[in-house]
C-alpha cells in the first residue's frame, strides 16, 4: 500500500510541476525571422503571436507573394521553436515518473 501512497505523491507533484511550466510557457517568448531579418516574429511558447514586425523595404507591392512567404516562414519557425522549448520542459516534468503499466 506505500507504493500506492508514493506513486499518488508522485503523480500529484507531476501534475503541479506541468501546471506550473504551462502557465510559464505562456510568458516565455521565442523570437524566429526570415528574408535575413526583413520579417521579424515573436510568439509564446504557448503559440500566441506577440508581434510581427516587417522592414518596409521588404514591401514591395509587386511581389507580395514574397513577403508573405517570409512571414509564413517566421511564423512556423516561431511556433516550432515555441514547441519544442515547451516538449523540453514538459520532459523534465515527467522525467523520472514510471507508472506501472504505461510505456
Amino acid at each position: 500500500m506505500a507504493s500506492i501512497n508514493k506513486l499518488m505523491k508522485q503523480a500529484m507533484k507531476a501534475q503541479q510541476q506541468a501546471q506550473e511550466v504551462d502557465a510559464a510557457m505562456a510568458d516565455r517568448t521565442v523570437e524566429a525571422s526570415s528574408g535575413g531579418g526583413a520579417v521579424k516574429v515573436v510568439a509564446t511558447c504557448k503559440g500566441q503571436l506577440k508581434s510581427i514586425k516587417i522592414d518596409p523595404e521588404a514591401a514591395d507591392p509587386e511581389d507580395i507573394e514574397s513577403l508573405e512567404d517570409m512571414v509564413m516562414l517566421a511564423v512556423n519557425n516561431a511556433m516550432e521553436a515555441g514547441q519544442k522549448i515547451q516538449e523540453e520542459e514538459m520532459a523534465k516534468v515527467t522525467a523520472g515518473f514510471n507508472m506501472p503499466g504505461l510505456g
